[in-house]
């Protein structure tokens, strides 16, 4: 385990505990999050490292990278996928003003095959080498291992998306620099993670499957996420909803909290969390940050 010393967004040496969970998907292990008293900032304190983070992937149910379709939790997963794929196009045709994408952490790559499919240079990141694999040999599509970024030309690309990766790398500032400098000027970033600020979050409290530790590093809301984007001089545009993850996530929570699928309070729980957003900031159980990036006053 390695312990993080500051606070990754704002530099901050202090921090109170913020929450004890566990791995409830996989492992049963205790994990804690720490909430930095400057900012704000929710990350897990300490955290396995880059090596020993891969053995809480190892799991055929993990759905990110599971291509089984043997469950109603994966069809229901793939059949809300499949809508959260044309929502995704159209924002990213929406505000790109060019052709190349990157997509970081792109699972087994139906996202830039989509893109692919309606004119897009697409290029896909993924760590997992079975999941690349698969989008490699099965989808056809242009993925890489996670050293590859580092090839990929300076200024080159027109957008690039992390749909729920962010709160997994490691190296959350040494990443954010990375992208800004293959990121064009007035490029666009997209990033959707779950917001710990939620109705759905505070209900589950440590059930609440958004939390996903350890494999989760960090816990964002709209203003750290603001803050993170700011610090690398990336204007926000716009903030998006993603309404369908408020029903994923209650299930999830909801077999966490008792051990059992219990789809109609989830359901219900779902429900409410997207009438408290709108009602409330718009702090729904996940959002898309969408920003653009300025030229470095450095």
């Amino acid at each position: 385990m390695e312990l993080i010393p500051s606070c990754p967004v704002c530099n901050n040496n202090s921090f109170k505990n913020f929450l004890t969970g566990c791995d409830y998907f996989l492992s049963g292990e205790t994990f804690h999050i720490c909430e930095c008293t400057v900012c704000g900032f929710l990350f897990t304190n300490p955290r396995p490292d880059k090596t020993e983070i891969l053995k809480y992937y190892e799991s055929s149910q993990y759905l990110s990278h599971d291509t089984s379709q043997n469950e109603i939790f994966s069809w229901f997963y793939r059949r809300v996928r499949k809508k959260n794929i044309r929502k995704k196009y159209r924002l990213v045709k929406k505000f790109s003003n060019g052709k190349k994408i990157l997509d970081l952490g792109c699972g087994t790559g139906e996202f830039i095959q989509y893109c692919s499919g309606h004119g897009f240079q697409s290029i896909g990141i993924e760590p997992n080498e079975k999941a690349r694999l698969f989008g490699i040999q099965t989808l056809k599509q242009d993925i890489r291992p996670e050293s590859a970024i580092k090839d990929i030309p300076a200024e080159s690309m027109d957008i690039i998306t992390l749909w729920h990766v962010l709160e997994h790398i490691h190296g959350l500032n040494e990443q954010m620099s990375g992208l800004k400098k293959i990121l064009k000027p007035g490029g666009i970033l997209v990033i959707a993670v779950p917001n710990s600020n939620s109705w759905d979050a505070m209900k589950y409290r440590e059930y609440w499957a958004g939390y996903d530790l350890p494999r989760h590093l960090y816990h964002f809301t709209m203003k750290t996420l603001a803050d993170l984007t700011e610090k690398y001089t990336f204007k926000l545009l716009e903030i998006f909803p993603m309404k369908y993850d408020a029903f994923y996530i209650s299930l999830l929570s909801e077999k966490y909290k008792s051990g059992k699928r219990n789809f109609l309070p989830a359901i219900l729980n779902g429900i409410r969390s997207n009438i408290y957003a709108k009602k409330n900031n718009n702090n729904y159980s996940s959002i898309i940050f969408i920003a653009e990036n300025l030229k470095s006053s450095k």
